[in-house]
């Protein structure tokens, strides 16, 4: 069965950078995608990035695009997000996604694409 671990939030002052880590235990060579959504309390869950793991394919919500940097290891079905210049805006609690496709366009947006949910990570930035 597919877990995922996301970890590595905290609470950093605005122009820092923090680290998530998403592993996908008991599933080596995961061939389909991983992403992080975050959200914030009464709003949508909303996009930051999604990976195919198998082929690197990687899509980048607007709101963090030069900012934030995905990298995996495709044999240990782990995704890192380095997240750097972080702002108040970005504060959230940030969830691991993984799904079996890489989704096509925009559908990687809508969190129905993803069959497997992270517990979630808080991200605090203070300004």
């Amino acid at each position: 069965e597919n877990q995922l671990v996301g970890y590595g939030g905290g609470s950093v002052q605005a122009g820092d950078s923090l680290r998530l880590s998403c592993s996908a235990s008991g599933n080596p060579n995961w061939k389909g995608s991983m992403g992080w959504f975050r959200q914030v309390s009464g709003n949508d869950r909303e996009g930051v990035v999604v990976v195919s793991m198998e082929h690197g394919w990687t899509y980048y919500g607007d709101s963090v695009k030069g900012r934030f940097t995905s990298s995996r290891n495709y044999g240990q079905s782990t995704l890192y997000l380095e997240m750097n210049n972080l702002q108040a805006e970005d504060t959230a609690m940030y969830y691991c996604a993984a799904g079996s496709s890489f989704p096509s366009g925009d559908t990687w947006l809508d969190p129905g694409k993803y069959n497997y949910w992270g517990q979630g990570t808080q991200v605090t930035v203070s300004s």
